[in-house]
């Protein structure tokens, strides 16, 4: 079974291998402030989902530092001055803040001349018409593209009530509307294994995403991690339900495989919990294993 992976798709476009740089906006989050709530979604970190960011120092300082840790993993036959990045704003949600302060530093970022695209994880209801405004006139100034990653997880509002998500889900497709229309680049999170969801409430989700006009510029499959801190690790302890096995889990991913449009970028499959922080599953602990199951899988399809 063919699909697009986010290495094929980035050779493809950018002629090279490249490498995400995460990095911090210093934004917070309307569900941990008290707009919306004050412990954030109910599997999130205290780092926000960005537990491998860089500190927030200035943005030139991030780029230098994130670079030592990727480019650690780059092979020496590519020459430091010849390896693109991706400028990846994960943690917390990018967009929540002064919208002059966010363009000064996504600008520096963007203008870095090793950095070919910008990537910046929010919420729906954290992109007001100025907000979206500044990005799609960023990508127009800069000629480089500029991706939003939407933290959807589910299209069930039984779901997305139990872990905290704080918006439905028309909010989500207004502002899904709103950053295409802009010609802004879409990459959807979705997180498979939440609780109280079944194989069938997780293919939904995948399948709902699939039949948009226009499709996703991108999907990230997450297994749901239980990571320590967290609220729903305290109601995983208190009352524990269901969890993947590595091979049930693999074979979920090839079933949402199959029902995403060919264009859809896949940037991943599985995802990384900390391992310090992880209390389950335990077998995605092993990357290597998780990512040979996988390829096998695919392959036998």
């Amino acid at each position: 079974m063919h699909y697009l992976s986010f290495n094929d798709a980035m050779r493809a476009r950018f002629g090279t291998k490249v490498y995400r740089l995460s990095l911090q906006s210093g934004c917070t989050c309307p569900n941990r402030d008290g707009t919306i709530g004050t412990g954030g979604c109910t599997f999130c970190s205290e780092g926000g989902s960005g537990d491998f960011a860089a500190p927030f120092v200035p943005i030139e300082k991030q780029i230098k530092e994130a670079r030592k840790r990727v480019d650690a993993k780059v092979p020496a036959s590519i020459a430091p001055e010849d390896r693109r990045y991706i400028a990846y704003f994960q943690s917390y949600t990018n967009t929540y803040g002064n919208v002059d302060r966010l363009r000064a530093l996504y600008t520096e970022a963007i203008s870095h001349p090793q950095i070919v695209a910008l990537d910046i994880g929010t919420r729906p209801d954290c992109l007001p018409p100025e907000m979206v405004e500044m990005l799609r006139n960023l990508q127009l100034s800069s000629g480089k593209p500029v991706w939003v990653e939407l933290g959807l997880q589910t299209i069930h509002e039984e779901t997305a009530r139990r872990i905290r998500r704080g918006y439905e889900l028309p909010v989500f497709e207004d502002a899904y509307r709103k950053l295409k229309e802009n010609g802004l680049e879409v990459i959807v999170h979705v997180i498979l294994g939440l609780p109280g969801e079944s194989r069938e409430d997780m293919l939904d989700t995948v399948r709902y995403l699939s039949s948009l006009a226009p499709t996703p510029d991108g999907i990230k499959l997450q297994l749901l991690h239980i990571l320590k801190g967290t609220e729903l690790a305290r109601e995983y302890e208190a009352d524990p339900f269901p969890l993947f096995t590595l091979d049930s889990y693999c074979d979920l991913i090839v079933d949402c495989l199959k029902l995403l449009p060919p264009e859809t970028v896949v940037h991943r499959l599985t995802g990384d919990g900390p391992k310090r922080l992880l209390i389950a599953p335990l077998w995605s602990a092993d990357k290597k294993r998780v990512l040979n199951t996988l390829s096998r899988k695919i392959r036998e399809v």
